[in-house]
């Protein structure tokens, strides 16, 4: 059973973040239930073999006020996916610094398709992938983090000694495969 956590303020942007990814797990006949991260219990965390962590809308940064509900994390043995948000979460809960992307580009925003390349394969991806970016913020990862991309930030990381991974990037949108090779990891 895959436990998927929605971490949207915004009730509308469940359709657009949380839905599609559902949708592949039901397209695949995978198992899983849906929670706010609010609403988030010991129970749900014991009773689920992966979690997925959901993005949420480029404006949508309430999550980030809330790092310490996701503290779990730190000692979760689990295999994890962060999404766009939850990518910057597990980021900050592992002790790195979240960034705007204005401090390293020109421009704060990034929306669109982009070309990135996967140095080693992650989750399924290898070499030049176009991605789906949606994001105004990024994580400085440390040693304790491979990263799997090259460019400017990180698009695709991995926890060097656990199964935590992140993504940056819509894998909802161009690069379904990835959120199916995680649950059958």
């Amino acid at each position: 059973m895959i436990l998927i956590i929605n971490i949207c303020k915004e009730k509308l942007h469940y359709y657009e973040f949380v839905k599609p990814i559902e949708d592949i797990l039901r397209y695949k006949d995978i198992k899983f239930f849906t929670k706010p991260y609010n609403e988030l219990t010991k129970r749900d965390l014991k009773k689920t073999k992966k979690v997925i962590i959901c993005g949420t809308s480029i404006y949508d940064n309430e999550f980030l006020e809330n790092c310490p509900d996701f503290d779990w994390l730190l000692n979760f043995n689990k295999p994890v996916l962060g999404i766009c948000g939850g990518m910057h979460l597990i980021g900050t809960v592992f002790g790195n610094k979240t960034h705007t992307k204005k401090t390293l580009l020109k421009k704060k925003t990034e929306i669109g398709f982009y070309n990135e390349k996967f140095e080693e394969d992650f989750l399924g991806l290898i070499g030049e992938k176009e991605v789906y970016h949606l994001h105004n913020y990024y994580v400085r990862f440390g040693k304790d983090f491979l990263i799997f991309t090259g460019g400017k930030c990180a698009q695709a990381i991995k926890h060097r000694e656990r199964e935590i991974y992140g993504v940056l990037f819509h894998p909802e949108v161009r690069n379904k495969d990835l959120i199916t090779n995680f649950c059958f990891l």
